[in-house]
């Protein structure tokens, strides 16, 4: 029979794992009577672990939230997920998390196994961010309270600054947070102008007392993520185009973010490409340095400032070649 302690330690991987064990299959698993189960599950409760139970035939146990954060059980897989993610939490596009995250990093390295320490030290030496953070941050708070509006459907107030700088006061019905890899936007239906808008949540103050519980819209789409994607790629920008790309569109997926333009299937080897710049000759330009053949859709304009382009390379390229390729 397992000591007590080890016992308590199995008892509460048990919970963990599983939404609800009755008395008898936890006697089973830790091979000990109901009326131990009984004893350990009150010595849980005095550690600070918030065990429900309820009674009769169905009854059981379940292990639920409490007022304070018990010690947890993780197994290796889960010990070296949680430090990767707070590794890259220590980097990424929300201010106020960084020492946070340090700071609950050192704890779980300090308790980590060696072989454990050894996987996630490896992954830290051998792995380097690309560029490091981007453009500006987004404070913690104002994530954690945008999400909590959104779970309660609760209206709030914030003052936002406009991409020109420009700040007005906004009421909205926040619905759903959308982030990139380093930006986060909120999705929410404006009831001044009486239609949705994504609103980037580094320009967002927040300025309570926020308004009153608000019963649900339809969305204007059923992924939110793709709705998004379309309105910075695409909606922000005076100039839009849609090309078809001779290339499968996982491939093409590689290249073009979704911050950057929309892709759609278009057969086994092709896809179209929806995507904005604010000029014609930037789109061009984009389009050409992406690798692969195309065939403009719209706007047929753009084709003007893509044979423009290429006449350009071409007669860059003989020069190239009647000067020998070298300066």
């Amino acid at each position: 029979m397992m000591e007590t302690s080890a016992r308590l330690l199995r008892l509460l991987s048990l919970l963990q794992a599983h939404r609800e064990w009755s008395g008898t299959e936890l006697a089973d698993r830790l091979a000990v009577t109901p009326r131990t189960v009984r004893r350990d599950i009150g010595r849980l409760r005095e550690l600070g672990y918030p065990v429900h139970s309820t009674t009769g035939t169905a009854g059981g146990y379940r292990l639920g939230a409490g007022a304070q954060l018990p010690p947890l059980l993780l197994d290796d897989d889960e010990a070296v997920a949680v430090a990767v993610g707070l590794r890259t939490a220590a980097g990424n596009a929300v201010e106020g998390i960084e020492e946070s995250s340090v700071r609950a990093l050192a704890k779980l390295e300090q308790v980590l196994p060696h072989r454990l320490r050894r996987r996630v030290a490896a992954l830290t030496a051998f792995t380097d961010p690309l560029g490091g953070r981007r453009g500006p941050t987004v404070d913690v708070d104002t994530i954690t309270e945008l999400a909590h509006a959104c779970r309660d459907h609760q209206e709030v107030r914030f003052a936002y600054r406009g991409h020109d700088g420009a700040e007005s006061r906004r009421g909205v019905e926040p619905y759903r947070l959308v982030c990139s890899s380093h930006r986060w936007y909120l999705v929410a239906w404006d009831t001044g102008r009486a239609d949705w808008r994504t609103f980037r949540a580094d320009r967002i103050t927040l300025t309570p007392p926020h308004g009153p519980r608000f019963t649900p819209r339809e969305p204007p789409a059923e992924d939110w993520a793709a709705y998004v994607s379309r309105g910075i790629s695409t909606g922000a920008y005076a100039h839009r185009a849609t090309v078809l790309l001779y290339a499968p569109a996982d491939r093409v997926a590689e290249r073009i973010p979704p911050t950057v333009g929309v892709l759609e299937p278009a057969g086994a080897d092709r896809c179209l490409l929806r995507t904005g710049a604010h000029g014609l000759e930037e789109l061009a330009f984009h389009i050409v340095t992406l690798g692969f053949d195309f065939e403009v859709r719209a706007p047929a304009e753009l084709n003007d400032h893509i044979s423009s382009l290429g006449n350009r390379l071409v007669r860059a390229a003989a020069a190239a070649r009647e000067g020998g390729g070298t300066g």
